[in-house]
């Protein structure tokens, strides 16, 4: 089943053509690799800089299907802006992302909140593969 979804992305289909990906992510290059991993997808991509930019989405009503989450954000950092997204909205999944795989910091993520994580660098296919899971 992963390969077929990853094989399906990879040729430019429109699996997810009715979906919203919120990337809540600070690093420029960061947000790049995310976007031309996921453009294939056929879903719609925004992309914000800052937590609460993410959580002014939320509270707009925009449908959100599910966002990968930096953990590292200046300002507030991931785990405060997950905490309040899911105060928001429980039922959107949120995935982790961060260059600092420390000891605990998946287990700190899930206790935010998270449904999932995901340490840099990240492999395309993880990506898809756990994004798959929740749309």
């Amino acid at each position: 089943m992963t390969n077929q979804i990853i094989d399906n992305i990879g040729a430019s289909t429109d699996l997810w053509i009715s979906r919203v990906i919120l990337i809540v992510e600070d690093v420029d290059s960061n947000y790049q690799f995310l976007n031309a991993t996921l453009k294939r997808s056929g879903a719609e991509i925004i992309w914000v800089k800052k937590g609460e930019d993410a959580i002014d989405i939320i509270r707009s009503g925009k449908k959100i299907d599910i966002i990968l989450m930096d953990i590292q954000l200046e300002g507030k950092d991931g785990y405060s802006i997950t905490r309040e997204i899911k105060e928001l909205n429980p039922e959107i999944p949120i995935i982790a992302q961060t260059a600092f795989a420390m000891k605990g910091e998946k287990e700190k993520s899930i206790d935010a909140g998270c449904d999932e994580y995901l340490a840099k660098p990240i492999r395309p296919s993880d990506l898809i593969f756990t994004i798959s899971k929740y749309l």
